[in-house]
């Protein structure tokens, strides 16, 4: 019963990422949400903007990660309304983390696990990028970081050799493009499309929303 309850959950072969820059953060997903083998949905927004200082992109159970996203901005909304100040983006990443943690050791028929990437920029204008395993760590990602996704292994092995320390925005933007284009190539469960944000001292950008679509050739 508890196997066939875990197989029938819609869950996400995904690939998520994040890079820290000279001038920010980038932030990026693709959009293919599967069910065992079978793809669910083309269009999941795994990287979304939840307020107007943070994205947030998630890997694990859709409907955890989707929960989790309305959690989590009331929850910080609730937190600024308290404390009559914003809270920073290491606050909203150990709260996140707190979650999470949390979330894993209720006693359920169906836990929830959730790898998450945070990245934002604080009222001072500095930016910061922080990865929640699914246990519930929240850690600062000083380079680059895709989570637990399925897409990982090669996300990495692309970022361990392109990656430089100091990049810029735009060279952020083209990389993990590359990155997304090497998952989507070889990951059965991230596709169908890609999402990219920019998080600086100016604001967050959505600057690439794509679809992917089959293109058939002639071989003859």
């Amino acid at each position: 019963m508890d196997n066939e309850l875990k197989n029938s959950i819609l869950k996400t072969g995904t690939t998520i990422l994040g890079i820290v820059c000279k001038d920010g953060v980038v932030m990026a997903s693709d959009r293919r949400a599967t069910a065992g083998n079978l793809i669910a949905m083309k269009n999941a927004k795994k990287a979304v903007q939840i307020n107007d200082y943070l994205v947030i992109a998630g890997t694990g159970n859709m409907s955890d990660i989707e929960m989790q996203k309305k959690i989590i901005a009331a929850e910080l909304r609730l937190k600024e309304l308290k404390a009559k100040k914003r809270p920073t983006i290491k606050e909203a990443a150990n709260l996140i983390g707190m979650i999470t943690y949390r979330n894993i050791r209720q006693p359920t028929m169906i836990p929830s696990i959730v790898g998450t990437l945070v990245a934002g920029f604080n009222e001072d204008g500095t930016t910061e990028l922080y990865s929640i395993e699914p246990s519930g760590t929240a850690i600062q990602v000083e380079d680059y970081d895709a989570n637990f996704g399925s897409g990982m292994p090669y996300v990495l092995g692309l970022l361990e050799r392109q990656y430089k320390k100091n990049i810029d925005i735009k060279e952020g933007v083209d990389l993990v493009i590359e990155a997304l284009k090497s998952s989507t190539q070889r990951d059965t469960g991230s596709g169908n499309g890609i999402d990219v944000f920019t998080i600086t001292k100016k604001g967050i950008k959505h600057e690439v929303a794509q679809e992917i679509t089959p293109e058939y050739k002639n071989i003859k």
